[in-house]
């Protein structure tokens, strides 16, 4: 069983008791959180979609926050002198689907 999801502007298939990381949610760790623009769903070969899915929400625990990787940003116009560096962080929740209800 999968569904396909909607979290935070962003679309993920998701099944029980995967971890993924999506963009900064609210929440404390060791929160429960339930996700309810569930986009699709697949039960043993059975598709939902649409109207079908009224009252669907897929449940997760926040595991942890943290940083992904840093972007380094760098701009240059030739014979100017003209150089700027910048980088960043982008922010990131560990989360644990725990269960997808129909």
């Amino acid at each position: 069983m999968y569904a396909i999801v909607s979290i935070a502007g962003q679309q993920f298939k998701v099944a029980k008791d995967q971890q993924i990381f999506v963009h900064r949610l609210q929440g404390d760790e060791g929160a429960s959180i339930e996700f309810d623009n569930v986009l699709l769903a697949e039960n043993e070969g059975a598709f939902k979609l649409g109207t079908d899915l009224n009252g669907a929400k897929v449940s997760a625990k926040i595991l942890s926050h943290l940083k992904g990787d840093k972007v380094i940003i760098f701009k240059k116009k030739r014979r100017k002198g003209y150089k700027k560096k910048n980088g960043h962080r982008q922010q990131f929740t560990k989360i644990e689907i725990t269960g997808i209800t129909l």
